[in-house]
């Protein structure tokens, strides 16, 4: 799926959000270990992150071929700042078509510019397009600003999990399930 438009940011620059391609295989890898190094908020720890750049090439090709999946890049200056993504969350089951997941990192120097409401939007646009009748996300509860910025695109809680991560600390982290009815 492709996916091109510009933005205006908080402080006056643009953010360029376009598709991912092959050919931006290093700057995805070196933002996915930015932004998961950053916050304890997403899926992974960025030493977990066993991708290499050609891997990245690989699911990018993949994403730009799609029709219903996608990986957005934010550019800000020429650096990817940030992406996002939406990705089926079974395509054989016809059960489950209906059904995609939504995921995004920002670079942490980048938060309150309204990149992630951008890339939100971008991929809620492309999920309608590629015919998903329902958007879905986990956030970890204590993320009030994520959660905050959800909800004012439509997105409810249908349901919590205490138990939703366990941090290396020992700690559990609740985790808030999120959905978009799209139709």
């Amino acid at each position: 799926m492709e996916y091109c438009e510009t933005t205006a940011l908080k402080d006056g620059r643009t953010c360029l959000l376009r598709n991912g391609t092959e050919a931006d295989d290093k700057a995805l890898l070196d933002i996915f270990v930015l932004t998961h190094g950053q916050t304890d908020y997403l899926l992974t720890y960025a030493d977990e992150c066993a991708m290499t750049a050609e891997d990245e090439a690989r699911y990018l090709k993949e994403k730009a071929e799609s029709p219903h999946d996608i990986e957005i890049l934010a550019i800000v200056d020429g650096a990817v700042v940030g992406s996002a993504g939406i990705e089926a969350l079974d395509t054989a089951k016809e059960k489950l078509r209906h059904r995609a997941e939504f995921g995004i990192s920002v670079d942490r120097a980048y938060w309150g510019l309204g990149i992630g409401r951008a890339l939100t939007r971008a991929c809620i646009a492309c999920a309608r397009k590629a015919g998903y009748r329902q958007l879905e996300l986990d956030v970890v509860a204590e993320n009030a600003a994520a959660i905050a910025l959800y909800q004012s695109e439509g997105f409810v809680e249908w349901g919590r999990n205490p138990r939703g991560f366990l941090a290396r600390e020992g700690h559990w982290q609740e985790l808030v399930l999120m959905r978009l009815e799209l139709d």
